[in-house]
């Protein structure tokens, strides 16, 4: 024969009832059509201990980590946020009476709402850029919004097959977006500085107070290039950029938009030819508020500041 479901609760207060009553054990089963045994086990335990639900209590182990516990490994988190779970563990169980496993640790975690990470890569700045970093948001930890709204920025970016574009943006608006089907050597640049940037510089900060930023790529500290700004540093100021400073260039995520919209494409192109249009199209479509924030936000250079030159967040 199968299991019989548990009683409900509603049989159960009838069985207490019917004893209650004064019914014997026999006539409670034969009115309620229940067994001897049932009828005589449910009146123990609502005698014994007032039980008269069907619900088990108090099943399975008891949780070795309580609420306080709970309070402990929270304060063990806060205090070091890239901690692993073995760290974790060691750590909670210093000067505890009853000690847990890792396993312990992580399902308690996850009760908590925390969830493992892995730490993202980022490349290795070394310690002279390190210092200069540093010196660099010293120096205009001090700027204003309105003082970063005259810089020019400025970046490359290489897409997929094999095509590299070079941007420029500011808060006023978006600059050109210089495609090259080749590596970029200081003859090319020199080439785009001269017919691209020149104009839109002289354009947009006709007082000649704009500065233009470029990072430290070697086409861009050619011999030639920096006579060619030489030559015109009465219309516009060249800004001293630190290396491996990418986290606070506003044009990066600009980038970061150019390639989400590339991969959503309905139809991926398949030459050069398609891939030039569709970065092109994409780059004139991005809306003024987005590159207007980015540069909106560059007070985060007190996080350089903060980190003593080290990586941010960003």
């Amino acid at each position: 024969m199968g299991k019989k479901a548990p009683l409900s609760n509603f049989e159960r207060g009838m069985v207490v009832g019917t004893r209650r009553a004064g019914l014997s054990i026999s006539q409670s089963a034969q009115l309620l059509g229940f067994s001897r045994t049932t009828i005589s086990s449910v009146y123990k335990e609502w005698c014994e201990k007032g039980k008269t639900s069907s619900m088990r209590q108090s099943c399975g182990r008891k949780c070795l980590v309580d609420a306080r516990g709970q309070r402990r490994m929270g304060r063990l988190i806060q205090a070091d946020r890239r901690a692993t779970l073995t760290e974790i563990t060691t750590r909670y169980n210093r000067g505890m009476q009853q000690s847990i496993c890792e396993a312990t640790t992580r399902t308690t975690l996850r009760r908590m709402g925390y969830n493992s990470r892995r730490p993202h890569r980022v490349p290795l700045i070394s310690t002279t850029n390190w210092k200069k970093r540093l010196q660099f948001a010293r120096a205009h930890q001090n700027w204003t919004v309105e003082d970063w709204k005259n810089v020019a920025w400025s970046d490359e970016s290489r897409f997929l097959l094999r095509h590299s574009d070079v941007g420029d943006v500011s808060w006023h608006t978006l600059g050109p977006l210089v495609s090259i089907g080749h590596r970029l050597n200081a003859t090319a640049y020199l080439s785009i500085v001269s017919d691209h940037v020149h104009l839109f510089m002289t354009t947009m900060y006709s007082s000649s107070d704009g500065y233009f930023q470029q990072d430290n790529a070697p086409c861009h500290k050619a011999r030639i290039i920096s006579n060619w700004f030489l030559e015109h540093d009465n219309e516009f100021t060249v800004l001293k950029w630190p290396p491996q400073l990418p986290d606070l260039n506003p044009i990066e995520r600009l980038w970061d938009v150019v390639e989400r919209e590339l991969r959503v494409l309905d139809v991926h192109p398949t030459n050069l030819h398609q891939l030039q249009d569709a970065i092109l199209s994409i780059w004139a479509n991005i809306s003024k508020e987005c590159f207007q924030h980015l540069v909106e936000s560059m007070p985060r250079i007190k996080a350089v500041l903060k980190a003593k030159g080290g990586q941010t967040q960003y």
